[in-house]
Protein backbone atom coordinates (compact mmCIF):
# COMPACT_ATOMS: atom_id res chain seq x y z
CA UNK A 1 0.00 0.00 0.00
CA UNK A 2 1.02 3.60 -0.70
CA UNK A 3 -0.04 6.45 1.59
CA UNK A 4 0.31 10.05 0.48
CA UNK A 5 -0.48 13.22 2.40
CA UNK A 6 -1.85 15.62 -0.19
CA UNK A 7 -2.37 19.36 -0.07
CA UNK A 8 -3.52 21.57 -2.95
CA UNK A 9 -3.72 25.37 -2.74
CA UNK A 10 -5.20 27.52 -5.51
CA UNK A 11 -5.43 31.30 -5.74
CA UNK A 12 -7.54 33.51 -8.00
CA UNK A 13 -8.53 37.15 -8.44
CA UNK A 14 -12.12 37.34 -9.61
CA UNK A 15 -13.41 40.27 -11.66
CA UNK A 16 -16.88 41.78 -11.25
CA UNK A 17 -19.60 40.62 -11.32
CA UNK A 18 -18.14 37.27 -10.23
CA UNK A 19 -17.30 33.92 -11.81
CA UNK A 20 -18.31 30.28 -11.78
CA UNK A 21 -15.82 27.48 -11.19
CA UNK A 22 -15.89 23.72 -11.68
CA UNK A 23 -12.98 22.02 -9.92
CA UNK A 24 -11.74 18.44 -10.21
CA UNK A 25 -9.20 18.38 -7.38
CA UNK A 26 -10.88 15.98 -4.96
CA UNK A 27 -9.13 12.60 -4.84
CA UNK A 28 -11.38 9.98 -6.42
CA UNK A 29 -13.03 7.30 -4.29
CA UNK A 30 -12.33 3.91 -5.87
CA UNK A 31 -12.02 0.36 -4.51
CA UNK A 32 -8.22 0.76 -4.69
CA UNK A 33 -7.96 4.39 -3.55
CA UNK A 34 -9.21 5.27 -0.08
CA UNK A 35 -9.50 8.94 0.89
CA UNK A 36 -9.22 9.86 4.57
CA UNK A 37 -9.15 13.04 6.68
CA UNK A 38 -10.37 15.15 3.78
CA UNK A 39 -10.56 18.91 4.40
CA UNK A 40 -11.59 21.85 2.24
CA UNK A 41 -11.20 25.55 3.07
CA UNK A 42 -12.41 28.52 1.01
CA UNK A 43 -11.58 32.18 1.62
CA UNK A 44 -15.04 33.35 0.52
CA UNK A 45 -18.33 32.63 2.26
CA UNK A 46 -19.71 30.45 -0.53
CA UNK A 47 -21.39 27.06 -0.38
CA UNK A 48 -19.78 24.65 -2.87
CA UNK A 49 -21.60 21.73 -4.43
CA UNK A 50 -19.53 18.53 -4.60
CA UNK A 51 -20.92 15.72 -6.70
CA UNK A 52 -19.67 12.43 -8.16
CA UNK A 53 -20.14 11.45 -11.79
CA UNK A 54 -21.83 8.03 -11.63
CA UNK A 55 -20.19 6.80 -14.83
CA UNK A 56 -16.57 7.71 -14.05
CA UNK A 57 -16.41 8.22 -10.31
CA UNK A 58 -14.87 11.66 -10.88
CA UNK A 59 -15.65 14.18 -8.14
CA UNK A 60 -16.44 17.73 -9.18
CA UNK A 61 -16.95 20.85 -7.09
CA UNK A 62 -19.02 23.76 -8.38
CA UNK A 63 -19.14 27.22 -6.83
CA UNK A 64 -19.92 30.83 -7.68
CA UNK A 65 -17.25 33.25 -6.45
CA UNK A 66 -17.77 36.93 -5.76
CA UNK A 67 -15.36 39.63 -7.03
CA UNK A 68 -12.02 39.75 -5.23
CA UNK A 69 -9.62 37.15 -3.94
CA UNK A 70 -10.58 33.48 -3.88
CA UNK A 71 -8.27 31.08 -2.05
CA UNK A 72 -8.89 27.35 -1.95
CA UNK A 73 -7.11 24.74 0.15
CA UNK A 74 -7.79 21.00 -0.16
CA UNK A 75 -6.03 18.32 1.85
CA UNK A 76 -6.45 14.57 2.29
CA UNK A 77 -4.63 11.41 3.22
CA UNK A 78 -4.88 8.99 0.31
CA UNK A 79 -4.15 5.26 0.52
CA UNK A 80 -3.57 3.46 -2.78
CA UNK A 81 -3.48 -0.30 -3.34
CA UNK A 82 -1.97 -1.48 -6.62
CA UNK A 83 -2.65 -4.55 -8.69
CA UNK A 84 0.62 -5.98 -10.08
CA UNK A 85 0.79 -8.17 -13.18
CA UNK A 86 3.64 -9.76 -15.12
CA UNK A 87 3.68 -7.77 -18.39
CA UNK A 88 4.12 -10.85 -20.60
CA UNK A 89 0.80 -12.23 -19.32
CA UNK A 90 -1.29 -9.21 -20.34
CA UNK A 91 -3.19 -9.50 -23.61
CA UNK A 92 -5.17 -7.03 -25.65
CA UNK A 93 -8.95 -7.35 -25.79
CA UNK A 94 -10.62 -7.66 -29.22
CA UNK A 95 -13.10 -4.89 -29.92
CA UNK A 96 -15.92 -7.46 -30.02
CA UNK A 97 -15.16 -8.44 -26.42
CA UNK A 98 -14.74 -4.98 -24.88
CA UNK A 99 -17.13 -4.17 -22.02
CA UNK A 100 -19.76 -1.57 -23.00
CA UNK A 101 -18.38 0.98 -20.50
CA UNK A 102 -14.96 0.80 -22.20
CA UNK A 103 -16.13 1.36 -25.78
CA UNK A 104 -16.27 5.14 -25.45
CA UNK A 105 -12.49 5.24 -25.05
CA UNK A 106 -11.72 3.74 -28.45
CA UNK A 107 -13.14 6.60 -30.53
CA UNK A 108 -11.50 9.92 -31.50
CA UNK A 109 -12.08 12.84 -29.13
CA UNK A 110 -11.44 16.58 -29.11
CA UNK A 111 -7.70 16.44 -28.31
CA UNK A 112 -7.00 12.86 -29.42
CA UNK A 113 -7.65 12.70 -33.18
CA UNK A 114 -6.92 9.00 -33.54
CA UNK A 115 -8.70 8.88 -36.91
CA UNK A 116 -5.97 11.13 -38.35
CA UNK A 117 -3.18 8.88 -37.06
CA UNK A 118 -4.37 5.47 -38.24
CA UNK A 119 -1.82 5.16 -41.07
CA UNK A 120 1.07 6.24 -38.86
CA UNK A 121 0.06 3.96 -35.99
CA UNK A 122 -0.52 0.98 -38.29
CA UNK A 123 2.86 1.42 -39.98
CA UNK A 124 4.73 1.80 -36.70
CA UNK A 125 2.87 -0.60 -34.41
CA UNK A 126 0.44 -2.66 -36.50
CA UNK A 127 2.88 -5.51 -37.07
CA UNK A 128 3.90 -5.90 -33.43
CA UNK A 129 2.78 -8.71 -31.17
CA UNK A 130 -0.39 -7.60 -29.44
CA UNK A 131 -0.32 -7.09 -25.69
CA UNK A 132 1.22 -4.95 -22.98
CA UNK A 133 4.53 -4.83 -24.89
CA UNK A 134 2.91 -3.05 -27.82
CA UNK A 135 1.59 -0.33 -25.51
CA UNK A 136 5.07 0.08 -24.03
CA UNK A 137 6.41 0.42 -27.58
CA UNK A 138 3.96 3.27 -28.23
CA UNK A 139 4.99 4.98 -24.99
CA UNK A 140 8.71 4.61 -25.78
CA UNK A 141 8.22 5.81 -29.37
CA UNK A 142 6.69 9.03 -28.05
CA UNK A 143 9.43 9.56 -25.47
CA UNK A 144 12.09 9.28 -28.20
CA UNK A 145 10.40 11.87 -30.40
CA UNK A 146 8.81 14.39 -28.07
CA UNK A 147 10.79 16.62 -25.71
CA UNK A 148 9.35 17.66 -22.37
CA UNK A 149 9.48 21.40 -21.83
CA UNK A 150 7.30 23.64 -19.66
CA UNK A 151 5.13 26.35 -21.20
CA UNK A 152 5.43 24.99 -24.73
CA UNK A 153 1.74 24.36 -25.42
CA UNK A 154 -1.67 25.80 -24.60
CA UNK A 155 -5.25 24.73 -24.00
CA UNK A 156 -5.87 24.15 -27.71
CA UNK A 157 -2.82 21.93 -28.37
CA UNK A 158 -3.91 18.52 -29.64
CA UNK A 159 -2.21 15.17 -30.23
CA UNK A 160 -1.58 16.05 -33.88
CA UNK A 161 -0.04 19.39 -32.86
CA UNK A 162 2.31 17.62 -30.44
CA UNK A 163 3.31 15.12 -33.11
CA UNK A 164 4.26 17.99 -35.42
CA UNK A 165 5.95 20.24 -32.84
CA UNK A 166 7.69 17.35 -31.03
CA UNK A 167 7.62 19.23 -27.72
CA UNK A 168 5.10 19.53 -24.93
CA UNK A 169 4.10 18.98 -21.31
CA UNK A 170 2.57 15.92 -19.65
CA UNK A 171 -0.89 16.75 -21.01
CA UNK A 172 0.44 16.70 -24.57
CA UNK A 173 2.33 13.43 -24.11
CA UNK A 174 -0.85 11.85 -22.75
CA UNK A 175 -3.01 13.06 -25.64
CA UNK A 176 -0.56 11.72 -28.22
CA UNK A 177 -0.27 8.32 -26.55
CA UNK A 178 -4.04 8.02 -26.25
CA UNK A 179 -4.52 8.91 -29.92
CA UNK A 180 -1.94 6.36 -31.12
CA UNK A 181 -3.40 3.63 -28.89
CA UNK A 182 -6.93 4.25 -30.14
CA UNK A 183 -5.64 4.27 -33.73
CA UNK A 184 -4.72 0.57 -33.31
CA UNK A 185 -7.97 -0.25 -31.43
CA UNK A 186 -6.58 -0.01 -27.91
CA UNK A 187 -9.01 1.73 -25.50
CA UNK A 188 -7.11 4.52 -23.73
CA UNK A 189 -8.20 7.24 -21.35
CA UNK A 190 -6.79 10.46 -19.91
CA UNK A 191 -6.07 10.45 -16.16
CA UNK A 192 -5.24 13.35 -13.87
CA UNK A 193 -3.36 13.46 -10.59
CA UNK A 194 -0.18 14.98 -9.18
CA UNK A 195 3.38 14.57 -10.45
CA UNK A 196 4.79 12.58 -7.53
CA UNK A 197 8.49 11.84 -8.01
CA UNK A 198 9.11 14.46 -10.71
CA UNK A 199 12.59 15.95 -10.93
CA UNK A 200 12.65 19.32 -9.08
CA UNK A 201 14.63 20.69 -12.03
CA UNK A 202 11.37 20.58 -14.03
CA UNK A 203 9.80 23.06 -11.63
CA UNK A 204 7.70 22.96 -8.45
CA UNK A 205 5.22 20.09 -7.91
CA UNK A 206 2.23 20.35 -10.19
CA UNK A 207 -0.87 18.62 -11.48
CA UNK A 208 -0.06 15.71 -13.76
CA UNK A 209 -1.62 13.95 -16.74
CA UNK A 210 -1.00 10.30 -17.50
CA UNK A 211 -2.65 7.46 -19.43
CA UNK A 212 -4.61 4.33 -18.61
CA UNK A 213 -4.97 1.63 -21.29
CA UNK A 214 -7.53 -1.18 -21.08
CA UNK A 215 -5.81 -4.55 -21.36
CA UNK A 216 -6.88 -7.98 -20.15
CA UNK A 217 -9.57 -7.15 -17.60
CA UNK A 218 -8.57 -3.76 -16.23
CA UNK A 219 -7.01 -0.33 -16.86
CA UNK A 220 -3.20 -0.21 -16.60
CA UNK A 221 -1.19 2.94 -15.85
CA UNK A 222 1.37 4.46 -18.23
CA UNK A 223 3.31 7.73 -17.85
CA UNK A 224 4.29 8.81 -21.40
CA UNK A 225 6.09 11.95 -20.23
CA UNK A 226 8.27 9.80 -17.97
CA UNK A 227 8.47 12.58 -15.41
CA UNK A 228 6.95 10.92 -12.35
CA UNK A 229 6.70 7.66 -10.44
CA UNK A 230 3.37 6.07 -11.47
CA UNK A 231 2.99 4.23 -8.18
CA UNK A 232 2.67 7.63 -6.48
CA UNK A 233 -0.04 9.04 -8.75
CA UNK A 234 -3.22 10.00 -6.90
CA UNK A 235 -6.21 9.76 -9.19
CA UNK A 236 -8.42 12.84 -9.44
CA UNK A 237 -10.30 11.96 -12.61
CA UNK A 238 -10.41 10.01 -15.85
CA UNK A 239 -11.95 10.98 -19.17
CA UNK A 240 -11.65 10.88 -22.93
CA UNK A 241 -9.12 13.72 -22.84
CA UNK A 242 -8.29 16.88 -20.88
CA UNK A 243 -11.62 18.48 -21.75
CA UNK A 244 -13.35 16.03 -19.41
CA UNK A 245 -11.10 16.42 -16.37
CA UNK A 246 -9.57 19.90 -16.24
CA UNK A 247 -8.56 20.64 -12.63
CA UNK A 248 -10.37 23.98 -12.96
CA UNK A 249 -12.94 25.14 -15.52
CA UNK A 250 -13.63 28.86 -15.17
CA UNK A 251 -16.58 30.88 -16.48
CA UNK A 252 -15.97 34.60 -16.08
CA UNK A 253 -13.11 37.07 -15.74
CA UNK A 254 -10.44 35.53 -13.52
CA UNK A 255 -6.68 35.85 -13.03
CA UNK A 256 -5.01 32.68 -11.77
CA UNK A 257 -1.97 32.22 -9.56
CA UNK A 258 0.33 29.22 -9.77
CA UNK A 259 -1.00 26.16 -7.92
CA UNK A 260 0.88 25.07 -4.82
CA UNK A 261 0.87 21.29 -4.47
CA UNK A 262 2.40 19.11 -1.80
CA UNK A 263 2.35 15.33 -1.91
CA UNK A 264 4.39 13.50 0.72
CA UNK A 265 4.58 9.71 0.83
CA UNK A 266 4.58 8.11 4.27
CA UNK A 267 6.48 4.90 5.01
CA UNK A 268 5.34 2.41 7.66
CA UNK A 269 6.68 -1.08 6.96
CA UNK A 270 4.97 -2.51 10.06
CA UNK A 271 1.60 -1.71 8.45
CA UNK A 272 2.64 -2.64 4.91
CA UNK A 273 2.95 0.96 3.77
CA UNK A 274 5.95 1.68 1.52
CA UNK A 275 7.27 4.51 -0.56
CA UNK A 276 6.40 4.64 -4.30
CA UNK A 277 9.08 3.23 -6.61
CA UNK A 278 9.60 2.42 -10.28
CA UNK A 279 8.76 -1.24 -10.91
CA UNK A 280 8.97 -3.58 -13.90
CA UNK A 281 5.50 -5.04 -13.35
CA UNK A 282 2.40 -3.57 -14.92
CA UNK A 283 0.38 -1.68 -12.32
CA UNK A 284 -3.27 -0.75 -12.03
CA UNK A 285 -5.46 0.97 -9.46
CA UNK A 286 -8.59 -0.18 -11.27
CA UNK A 287 -10.82 -2.68 -9.50
CA UNK A 288 -11.03 -4.91 -12.58
CA UNK A 289 -14.02 -7.23 -12.94
CA UNK A 290 -14.97 -6.71 -9.28
CA UNK A 291 -15.57 -3.00 -9.93
CA UNK A 292 -18.01 -3.84 -12.74
CA UNK A 293 -19.85 -6.21 -10.40
CA UNK A 294 -20.22 -3.51 -7.75
CA UNK A 295 -21.54 -0.99 -10.27
CA UNK A 296 -24.00 -3.54 -11.65
CA UNK A 297 -25.73 -3.84 -8.27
Amino acid sequence: MIRIELNVELAYEVDAPGADFVFNIHAAHTPNQIVKDEKLALSQQVVPQVYTDPATGNRYMRLHAMPGALRLSYSAIVEITHHFTEPALINEVPVSDLPPEVMGYIYPSRYCQSDRLVNLATNEFGGMMKGYGRVLAIRDWIQRRVRFSSNTSNSSTSAVDTLIEQVGVCRDFAHLMIALCRAVNLPARFATGTDYGADPALGPPDFHAYVEVYLGDRWYIFDPSGTGIPMGFIRFGTGRDAADVAFASIFGGVRSGAPVIRGVAVEDWARGIRLPYHCREAISTDGGPQLVAVVAK
